[in-house]
């Protein structure tokens, strides 16, 4: 009886898979390569032909590789993006294949399934400082400590104003930390939160009604309706939270400011066509000054 191995269509449609069948029935019956070719409709010369990668894609390839281990939670996109800031001008499909040669890729964390609900579009505003979107993420020291972190970001520019870390933040707290951020960019229109008690105080509606801001409460148990900030948090969580472990509240707060700069200066973020929140900010202000010197020349 002659032994024949359980090959499928797929398998032997693509080269590895039947460059493999071949090396098998090679090794198990004691065939010759060009018996084991014929039998499993191979061509001798393409079962023997080994692709010589040139030098470019392997200096290429343990470039990605570092990316990928200094940025663990960065897919081959972003990546991509970060090698055309290095000066190398490659193709992304490129840099996907070699992403995936070399065994990287980034784990999907689990989502909690929610209700089916409409979830109406958020619109993004016009220019900086129109809107800001404000939230509270919560974390723990390795000791079990809780820690509070308030998050804001500018809905236009992508910019993270803040991430306050502290074991408590009241309402007060909020309102002289925005006040600080006032100092360099000046008050918002509006500030989109939760109906959290430190948002919904008598403090922070004080504060708004004062410097002339409109402070918008989305629907209780509707996150998705301050979704600007939701995103944030997840990417916040995702890349930084979830991949340190906090010995001090001194700990956390330079781990987690040091992932705020990187954030706003480093990050190329995928919504703004990928420049950074800080590139993208400062391009704004400088098209948007030359608009208005062209308009007093006219």
């Amino acid at each position: 009886m002659i032994w024949q191995p359980e090959f499928t269509d797929k398998t032997l449609s693509r080269k590895p898979g039947a460059v493999q069948a071949v090396m098998l029935m090679c090794d198990a019956t004691g065939l010759s390569q060009r018996r084991a070719c014929r039998l499993t409709g191979l061509s001798l010369s393409t079962c023997r032909y080994e692709a010589h990668r040139p030098a470019a894609d392997a200096h290429l390839s343990g470039r990605i590789t570092e990316l990928a281990l200094e940025r663990r939670r960065f897919g081959y996109r972003r990546i991509w993006q970060l090698l055309r800031r290095e000066g190398l001008h490659v193709n992304h499909k490129r840099v996907y294949r070699l992403y995936h040669l070399s065994g990287l890729g980034v784990k999907r964390r689990r989502r909690r399934k929610g209700l089916a609900t409409e979830r109406l579009p958020l619109l993004r505003p016009a220019a900086p400082n129109l809107t800001w979107s404000m939230d509270f993420v919560m974390d723990a020291l390795s000791t079990g400590r809780r820690i509070k972190c308030l998050t804001c970001v500018d809905d236009f520019t992508k910019e993270c104003l803040t991430v306050t870390v502290a074991f408590g933040i009241s309402g007060v707290q909020v309102t002289r930390i925005l006040d600080s951020i006032a100092l360099f960019r000046g008050y918002p229109a509006t500030i989109r939160t939760d109906q959290g008690p430190e948002f919904t105080c008598r403090a922070l509606d004080q504060w708004a009604f004062e410097h002339g801001v409109e402070l918008r409460l989305i629907q209780p148990g509707k996150p998705t309706q301050n979704g600007f900030i939701e995103s944030f948090n997840g990417r916040f969580r995702d890349e930084c939270l979830n991949e340190h472990w906090f010995s001090d509240i001194v700990h956390a707060r330079k781990i987690i400011n040091d992932w705020r700069q990187d954030y706003n200066e480093c990050r190329p973020h995928s919504t703004l066509n990928y420049p950074t929140p800080s590139e993208f900010a400062a391009g704004w202000r400088k098209g948007h000054s030359e608009n208005e010197d062209s308009d007093v020349t006219n």
